[in-house]
């Protein structure tokens, strides 16, 4: 049977009773889609709702140890749960740079805005890497949130000095021509960065905005339930294309995990997992849905 659709009294157009679908404005006017999945209390989930269309690109990101299809496995097992709402911020951000504005008041305010478009007023949220970080600039500016999950970065002690380097390294590289060399898989440091100078310059800007950032003083700002997430092996030492940069993220987590804990973390260590394979659906769904689900629904 064909899927039914009709216009919801919200704006939003609703397919088979369970998917919304609808668009945000953000803080540069540009404007992002969103997808609503499920019943239950809300989820923000900043990834890729859409199941990857199979080809060369999703091949070479299994190759290096990535999931084309993350998101749209996030989102289809936290539905069974949860109000999810998705919308792909990093492929926007691909595709509308922001090079001067991607500053974590802006990006706060850009999920604040999709939230408010979905009519969540209260939500929960999921992010790995720097998008779990997010979730830590959101917990702080907003009270809002019912539960963090902040997956693939340290609530303390966060590698943002190491990141502003990897940032403005990658972004000094950027814009030249690549070579289309093939590189082994793993090698990093061989890696030919492809994105162009807008591109590169947003994450930098991202980063040069923290660079006075202390998460020691925010804690106490953060009142929701709040859970970190993170792989034992997740620390990363890139060569001198990028200054030779260390960002710590496991042992920083391993390192402050008692005092973590005291201010209320709950702490999970996957061991022996990398940055990659710690942000994997088989890794985080374990552990973050009913995290969440106690939080959420108790």
């Amino acid at each position: 049977m064909a899927a039914t659709e009709s216009t919801q009294h919200d704006g939003t157009t609703q397919h088979d009773g369970t998917t919304q679908h609808d668009a945000a404005t953000l803080h540069d006017g540009a404007s992002i889609d969103f997808e609503v999945h499920g019943d239950g209390p809300a989820l923000l989930l900043p990834v890729n709702p859409i199941a990857p269309l199979e080809g060369p690109a999703t091949e070479q990101m299994r190759a290096w140890g990535a999931d084309p299809a993350l998101g749209h496995t996030l989102v289809e097992d936290f539905s069974r749960r949860f109000r999810v709402i998705a919308f792909d911020y990093e492929g926007h951000l691909q595709a509308h740079p922001k090079p001067g504005t991607l500053t974590p008041d802006n990006v706060a305010a850009d999920f604040l805005a999709v939230a408010d478009a979905a009519n969540a007023e209260t939500f929960a949220y999921y992010g790995y890497s720097w998008l779990g970080m997010i979730g830590l600039q959101l917990a702080i500016r907003t009270n809002r949130l019912t539960a963090l999950a902040m997956g693939g970065f340290p609530p303390l002690d966060g590698p943002y000095a190491a990141m502003l380097q990897v940032t403005e390294a990658t972004h000094e590289m950027a814009g030249a021509p690549t070579t289309g060399a093939e590189v082994e898989v793993g090698d990093w440091d061989s890696t030919e960065v492809a994105m162009s100078k807008e591109q590169t310059q947003q994450y930098a800007t991202l980063y040069r905005a923290l660079a006075t950032f202390d998460d020691q003083t925010v804690q106490d700002r953060i009142t929701c339930p709040k859970l970190c997430i993170v792989g034992s092996a997740d620390n990363i030492q890139y060569g001198d294309r990028w200054n030779n940069a260390y960002v710590a993220i496991g042992s920083a987590v391993t390192t402050n995990r008692t005092n973590l804990e005291t201010l209320g973390w709950t702490v999970q260590i996957l061991d022996n997992l990398d940055h990659m394979q710690a942000m994997q659906a088989a890794q985080i769904l374990p552990v973050v849905e009913p995290w969440l689900a106690a939080q959420l629904t108790s």
